[in-house]
């Protein structure tokens, strides 16, 4: 195996693999707002100058920002975005500095379905979701703390905001039960009820933004806004709130694209991407004995359980590889919690000895193959996009060198 010289180090190789992709990220950020157009800005244009309108809260504060500043909109959402791509690298370096390291983790942890996928894939890079991925890091650490019961204040009161900015995040709430169910050792249906009571401001908001499409007369006012004060068009993702507004739009925009070949793709992305959590949490179990978990040998089919509601954005919307990202994104956080704060035992014999197989060189040529040579496209209907171990750092020399 490996020397355990390069896993005591980890926190280092880590952190400069980050910085890396922040730098890259800061460019790339930069070129698309300089002249781009892709849903990474157009996502930010949605605000309330046409009335109440789903993830139209950071829209509207970077809209009164920049007029209040007397800037360009541009300009205040790429501040945003920077700043929030910064403080997401950041807390994720502080969620896994203490983590015990082993070979099997880094393919968690460098999947090219996690951290480096927005980097891949610069369409995905700073969308609306990030803001979920750092709130769920703080809920989690606010799980960790038995002392106190911030972390039901957190689903009370800042969940819902979180719905605000991204509601599709109430797919993902299965996330957001698990370590509450752990932490207050939930063991009978009663107090499961009693739990879930915190989540009723959460839900009923996701319900009323899901029953209240935007207008066509508010869209007009919205996208007139745009333009009379910064000249922007309301294109893309901005523009799709309109042509996707009913609940029964979003589950038949897709029909026309399906095809025997995308499903196989994606069946093997999600296999293959999944795979190293999979094969840890078939050998992994809880310590406690608590509801739902309790009903079953190992993780996997948990875990497998708590991912599924993917296969309802996979149906109400083409941005395949970036559901797959979320997804991952998610069971990938969790995991890691369940590592660190020592919730589980992982019984990794089996795979030592299988490993133990393999020179040093054919672990590392194993372990680029599958974390840095391949990734997703964000539609539904591009193909699997090869090396972006090779592609980022090509692309960001390419861009620095035109600068």
């Amino acid at each position: 195996m490996i020397s355990k010289s390069y896993f005591t180090n980890f926190k280092y190789f880590f952190l400069i693999y980050l910085v890396f992709l922040f730098i890259v990220s800061f460019f790339q950020l930069y070129e698309k707002h300089t002249g781009g157009a892709d849903s990474t800005i157009s996502e930010w244009l949605i605000n309330y100058q046409g009335g109440f309108i789903k993830r139209g809260i950071i829209g509207e504060i970077a809209f009164n920002l920049a007029n209040i500043l007397g800037q360009e909109l541009r300009y205040i959402i790429y501040l945003f975005q920077v700043l929030l791509v910064f403080f997401y690298f950041l807390i994720i370096y502080i969620f896994l500095y203490q983590l015990k390291i082993n070979y099997y983790y880094l393919f968690i942890i460098f999947s090219p379905i996690f951290i480096l996928y927005p980097v891949a894939e610069v369409e995905v890079l700073a969308r609306k979701e990030i803001f979920i991925f750092i709130g769920y890091i703080i809920f989690l650490y606010l799980c960790s703390n038995n002392k106190n019961k911030y972390d039901v204040v957190f689903i009370i009161f800042f969940l819902p905001i979180l719905s605000l900015i991204w509601e599709p995040v109430i797919f993902f709430s299965p996330f957001f039960v698990a370590p509450l169910l752990l932490k207050y050792s939930i063991k009978s249906f009663k107090k499961l009820i009693f739990l879930t009571l915190s989540f009723i401001p959460f839900l009923i908001l996701s319900i009323f933004i899901a029953l209240n499409p935007i207008s066509e007369e508010n869209h007009l006012k919205m996208a007139n806004s745009l333009m009379d004060n910064f000249g922007e068009n309301c294109y893309m993702s901005c523009a799709l709130l309109l042509s996707k507004s009913k609940l029964i739009d979003q589950f038949t925009y897709n029909f026309p694209k399906y095809s025997l070949e995308i499903f196989v793709r994606y069946f093997v992305i999600i296999l293959i991407g999944f795979g190293p959590i999979f094969i840890i949490s078939k050998n992994s179990y809880l310590k406690k004995n608590i509801i739902f978990f309790n009903k079953f040998k190992n993780l996997l089919f948990p875990f497998i359980i708590l991912g599924s509601p993917m296969i309802l954005l996979f149906l109400m919307g083409s941005d395949w590889g970036r559901w797959v990202n979320i997804t991952y994104t998610f069971t990938a956080l969790f995991f890691i919690y369940l590592l660190k704060y020592k919730h589980i035992i992982a019984e990794l014999d089996s795979l030592d000895i299988f490993f133990k197989k393999f020179k040093n060189y054919q672990l590392v040529i194993l372990f680029v193959i599958i974390c840095f040579s391949w990734n997703p496209k964000t539609s539904l209907t591009g193909d699997v996009a090869s090396f972006p171990g090779y592609r980022i750092p090509y692309n960001f020399f390419k861009l620095v060198s035109n600068f």
